[in-house]
C-alpha cells in the first residue's frame, strides 16, 4: 500500500487549494480513504471520509460545507478541495485508509 499526497503550500485566508494523493497497492474503488490533519497546538484532527464505492462521504464540522473529498476511480488519486481557507487550516495533511496506512503528509499554510 502507497499513499503519497501533493498540493499542499501557502494560501491567502480566503483562498483555495486542492489535495491530491496518488493511491496504489489496494482496491482503490473499494476501500474507504480519508483525510486526517495535524497541527502543533491541536494534534490530529480527523476531517473527512469517503466511504468505498463513494457510497457516502462525512465531514467533520469545522471544514463542512468548505472542504469537498471526492476520487479519480481511473487514475486511482483521492482529492480534497479546499475552499475559504482560513488559518486554523494550517496543518500538515494526510491521506489515509482508517488508522493503518498513512501517507507522508503535505504542509498547508493559510496567511491571515
Amino acid at each position: 500500500v502507497e499513499l503519497v499526497e501533493s498540493g499542499g503550500g501557502l494560501v491567502q485566508a480566503g483562498g483555495s487549494l486542492r489535495l491530491s494523493c496518488a493511491a496504489s497497492g489496494f482496491s482503490f474503488r473499494k476501500t474507504g480513504l480519508g483525510w486526517v490533519r495535524q497541527t502543533p497546538g491541536k494534534g490530529f484532527e480527523w476531517i473527512s471520509e469517503i466511504t468505498s464505492d463513494d457510497e457516502a462521504t462525512y465531514y467533520a464540522d469545522s471544514v463542512k460545507g468548505r472542504f469537498t473529498i471526492s476520487r479519480d476511480t481511473a487514475k486511482n488519486i483521492l482529492y480534497l478541495q479546499m475552499n475559504s481557507l482560513r488559518s486554523e487550516d494550517t496543518a500538515v495533511y494526510y491521506c489515509v485508509i482508517g488508522l493503518n496506512y498513512w501517507g507522508q503528509g503535505t504542509q498547508v499554510t493559510v496567511s491571515s
